[in-house]
């Protein structure tokens, strides 16, 4: 038999992938979409940063219910909720309505990774936590790499109002399947051995379970260094990011006059290498956690982690072509994908019960950046003539970051406040 944690495993990277297809759509479908609402580049960008805006600030409250309610009923309705949004996208008419629409699909949003922090906490064992992380956001590159050339020809074939009606269907279906099969705790679950239960609850951090919980106000929590670091470290990786995910595809599009399905293919494979990167640095994660250092495992992996996108970003601005510039771009992606695992891990190391809460506040102040940067590259663009400033300012922002981590300790846990 399958062990239970497994399935649940199996659940949030489909949801991951189903989080960043949705996310992308509009992306690449960014020449249909400003050709039929009448939007320029600029507009283009605010539009995608409203979807950041709304997504950042739901983050900290989405993230408290998941630690209220439990992560069947938030998992589930979000994605209800987000599902919805994407197929009203698709009947925008103006610039104002899709600026509307795209911001309450952020918000809608919102709950996602805090609600699979929270789930995380309650069914994966500490050993297991960085690799199953790993592989929760290498669905979330998987599902934006995937998207990006299936998307660019149904989009072609189709027209974009259809492939969106598409995916909304898609989101109701997972998020039946999530209501059907998982509950909060691995004891209410009617299916799961003796044995595993046994393990999880053996393995899992202390403090997990179903006992009183106490309160983590918001004050409270912003008296924590570690978040104070999780969340400038984790704003600075949006930057590379949340640009691939918007602004890589229609750039190298435009930059090396390709059409929609070669800028799709080639817009891919940073993604696909960022797959790579969650999984490798979870792998890593655990492998140092297990010879005993808590602490390591989660600084140095994201350490590397940064300095390799600094470098990749450098080299990718001195490439002519295609081909070298993507590959250099890939290692960037890698890089700052390594971060992922260990940032999660650390904001459910210092959470506890209140996983969600801090893990959504660290992503809140993540997608500040992301809506920093919708506008930003192409205003820098229009105001330079080219890229490399934009790549130059990532770089420094990756070395920053690496030093926040230099700083940061998992080990000193937010206490509760109990009455």
């Amino acid at each position: 038999m399958i062990p239970k944690r497994y399935l649940v495993v199996t659940g949030t990277f489909l949801l991951s992938v189903l989080l960043y297809v949705d996310r992308v759509c509009i992306s690449t479908a960014k020449g249909q979409i400003t050709t039929d609402l009448g939007l320029t580049d600029t507009q283009f960008g605010v539009v995608m940063s409203a979807f950041a805006v709304g997504y950042a600030l739901f983050q900290t409250p989405s993230g408290m219910l998941a630690d209220r309610i439990g992560g069947r009923k938030i998992l589930a309705g979000i994605v209800t909720v987000w599902s919805i949004f994407t197929g009203l996208s698709a009947l925008a008419w103006n610039y104002s309505s899709l600026l509307i629409i795209r911001f309450l699909f952020g918000a809608g949003e919102a709950g996602a990774f805090p609600g699979m922090a929270r789930a995380v906490y309650s069914w994966i064992p500490v050993k297991e936590r960085g690799l199953v992380k790993g592989i929760n956001f290498s669905g979330s590159r998987l599902g934006a790499a995937l998207a990006l050339p299936v998307l660019a020809v149904t989009i072609d074939s189709l027209g974009w109002k259809t492939t969106f009606f598409i995916l909304t269907g898609i989101g109701f279906v997972w998020s039946i399947a999530w209501w059907l099969f998982f509950r909060d705790e691995p004891s209410d679950h009617p299916n799961i051995t003796k044995d595993e239960l046994a393990y999880i609850e053996a393995n899992r951090q202390a403090g997990s379970g179903s006992g009183p919980v106490g309160k983590m106000p918001l004050g409270h929590m912003f008296r924590s260094a570690g978040l104070w670091l999780m969340m400038t470290q984790y704003l600075f990786a949006n930057f590379t990011t949340f640009f691939c995910l918007t602004w890589l595809y229609p750039h190298v599009k435009s930059t090396y006059n390709l059409n929609s399905a070669d800028a799709g293919l080639y817009s891919m494979i940073p993604l696909l290498c960022g797959a790579v990167g969650n999984v490798f640095s979870g792998w890593l994660v655990d492998r140092i956690y297990a010879s005993g250092r808590h602490a390591l495992s989660r600084k140095l992996p994201a350490i590397f982690g940064f300095l390799l996108t600094a470098f990749g970003m450098i080299m990718s601005v001195q490439q002519n072509a295609v081909g070298p510039a993507i590959l250099w771009l890939s290692v960037a992606v890698f890089g700052v994908d390594m971060i992922l695992s260990p940032s999660w891990s650390f904001c459910i190391d210092i959470g506890g019960r209140h996983a969600g809460q801090v893990s959504g506040t660290m992503n809140m102040a993540g997608n500040i950046g992301s809506a920093i940067i919708g506008p930003a590259f192409p205003i820098l663009l229009l105001w330079t003539g080219n890229t490399d400033v934009f790549f130059y300012i990532i770089a420094g922002c990756s070395v920053a970051a690496a030093v926040c981590w230099v700083f940061a300790d998992p080990t000193k846990r937010i206490t509760e406040i109990h009455a």
